[in-house]
């Protein structure tokens, strides 16, 4: 059972902590949705939608961090506030060694978070909106998917059923006007499950590039380039 000290509400839209500010409260969704976002250069990339009985805030508990992201009220949302009496209690109950570990966690995901929206460099390319086929392998069949953008880094694929986060694969990707396909090693590096504007934020997974012969990535480079493409 969740232990929460008090209940806040928010109304659609109304911001609950901003990226980069102080604060280490943890918040329990009881009920509506919060929607988790990075800024990169000066626009928001969507972490994650957190929905009722899930948690935020935890990094800047465990690890001491200034607020990771910035947090938003996409419905009417009520949330908990979790006991901090009870978890500093359960926190140093731990060994020394398993609150290292814990920290370790905490900050390996901040690492891997920032990656994926650009801080670090996963997103220094400039993406390009573009709807191009696709097909990769999963463990079950062949999927055909779509691209909703697309960089010489990486791109996104627009899934239902996304793979794993840190799954390496390799896809085939069909570019406007060529009948022979780029193919290229990847590995995902964040996933979005499920949206509230399934249009502008579809379900689907954020890819890397890890290996691509030369002349696949000419050909991908060159379609980058192309100005009379969307």
């Amino acid at each position: 059972m969740i232990l929460t000290t008090c209940e806040e509400t928010y109304e659609k839209g109304q911001i609950i902590f901003e990226e980069g500010s102080s604060g280490d409260w943890i918040y329990f969704v009881e009920s509506g949705a919060v929607e988790l976002s990075k800024a990169v250069d000066g626009k928001p990339v969507i972490i994650s939608v957190l929905r009722e009985g899930e948690l935020f805030g935890e990094l800047a508990f465990i690890g001491g961090f200034k607020r990771t992201a910035t947090a938003k009220a996409l419905d009417n949302t009520v949330l908990g506030i979790l006991d901090r009496s009870v978890l500093d209690e359960e926190y140093n109950r731990m060994s020394e060694g398993f609150r290292l570990l814990v920290r370790s966690l905490a900050v390996r995901l901040k690492k891997t978070t920032d990656a994926c929206v650009g801080q670090t460099g996963c997103r220094r390319d400039v993406r390009k909106d573009m709807a191009l086929s696709l097909s990769f392998k999963s463990r079950e069949a062949l999927v055909k998917a779509q691209t909703l953008n697309l960089s010489k880094s990486g791109l996104f694929v627009k899934t239902p059923m996304p793979l794993p986060v840190d799954t390496y694969f390799e896809l085939n990707i069909n570019l406007p006007d060529q009948s022979q396909s780029v193919t290229a090693r990847a590995v995902v590096r964040w996933i979005r499950k499920e949206t509230n504007d399934p249009v502008a934020r579809p379900a689907g997974m954020g890819v890397e590039f890890t290996q691509m012969s030369d002349s696949d990535r000419k050909r991908l480079n060159a379609v980058l380039s192309d100005s009379r493409l969307p």
